[in-house]
């Protein structure tokens, strides 16, 4: 892979530093298509985790480590980071229907939402006698309500506008992990510790469990295509899988290289498929297609994306172990 660097000074944050360096790497994966890496350092942001689009040209990112959620342009090197409360370890951030950022909050157990003006912090606490839920991701319906998993075995919804919050056991207990919502309104999710994939009726909240066929595989992110396939990164295999929700049919493939680790799995607007192999430090495209995969080893060791997420030509993700962010742009060839 053919790789260029260069250092460009950024400008100065609005709450904390901003965009010191970044590095970019070119790699020409077919002569109509090629790729473009660029890293952004944002040390205010500690285990820098998982990324959103905020929808106006900067992306929401966790602060893991240091109880922040930053609001990051990447035009001007701006970085606004807010406190979202004491003992706070937020894991996953979306962008809901009224434009806010919306965290699952693991240290202060709650549901946080951050308004995208104001960057006011509201926190929706867990139900009495559901501490320490491990809370790890959520999602939207198509009825703008809230669905979010807890690793040590909890699948929970809230309403924004009533402002109830429900939580359940899940099936198997321990493992609720990735989640996500299909284009006919289904929402899935991926049990690590159990080992497989459950869909929810969002009217009732009952869990239909789906086995994949690698036993043990450690199906850990979940996301879905514009075909209403759910797409899954397993970590014990290494494998990413696709199930196929219309036809409930399994297609799976082994991801390059020695003993791969598959992290996280995100499905851009083209249905390319983008994954994080942490034996490889690598981010991995995928074309379903042509069943072609794409490296893109971090220039850093210990890099540790943990999530993906994008918009239209862009895949993001944030290098938990190095405090920074990767965009990897998709550019046409004429």
């Amino acid at each position: 892979m053919l790789r260029r660097s260069f250092l460009q000074l950024g400008l100065a944050g609005l709450a904390a530093p901003a965009l010191i360096g970044r590095t970019a790497a070119i790699a020409a994966e077919t002569t109509e298509t090629k790729f473009t890496v660029t890293y952004f350092d944002i040390p205010a942001i500690k285990g820098s985790r998982d990324v959103t689009d905020a929808g106006d040209g900067t992306l929401w990112v966790c602060g893991q480590r240091n109880g922040t959620l930053g609001r990051f342009d990447p035009r001007s090197g701006q970085l606004k980071v807010v406190e979202l409360g004491q003992g706070a370890a937020p894991h996953g951030v979306i962008r809901g229907p009224d434009g806010a950022a919306w965290v699952t909050e693991g240290g202060q157990n709650a549901i946080a939402r951050v308004d995208d003006k104001t960057h006011k912090v509201e926190l929706f606490k867990l139900p009495e006698g559901r501490a320490r839920a491990n809370l790890n991701t959520g999602v939207f319906d198509k009825s703008g309500i809230l669905w979010f998993t807890g690793q040590n075995g909890v699948i929970g919804r809230f309403d924004p506008n009533t402002r109830k919050m429900e939580v359940w056991d899940a099936p198997r207990g321990p493992g609720a992990y990735g989640i996500t919502l299909t284009p006919s309104g289904e929402v899935w999710y991926a049990s690590l510790a159990g080992n497989h994939i459950a869909s929810i009726d969002t009217g009732t909240a009952q869990v239909t469990v789906v086995e994949p066929p690698t036993p043990g595989q450690g199906a850990r992110r979940v996301w879905s295509d514009s075909k209403n396939r759910v797409w899954v990164s397993e970590w014990n295999s290494g494998n990413v899988s696709a199930y196929d929700t219309l036809s409930k049919s399994w297609k799976t493939w082994k991801l390059p290289g020695d003993k791969p680790r598959a992290y996280s799995v995100y499905v851009d607007d083209a249905d390319k498929v983008w994954l994080t192999d942490f034996s490889a430090n690598a981010i991995v495209h995928f074309d379903p297609v042509t069943e072609a995969f794409n490296s893109f080893p971090s220039d850093k060791a210990g890099a540790n994306v943990r999530q993906m997420d994008g918009r239209s030509g862009e895949a993001w993700g944030g290098e938990s172990g190095n405090d920074r962010l990767v965009r990897i742009q998709t550019v046409k060839q004429a």
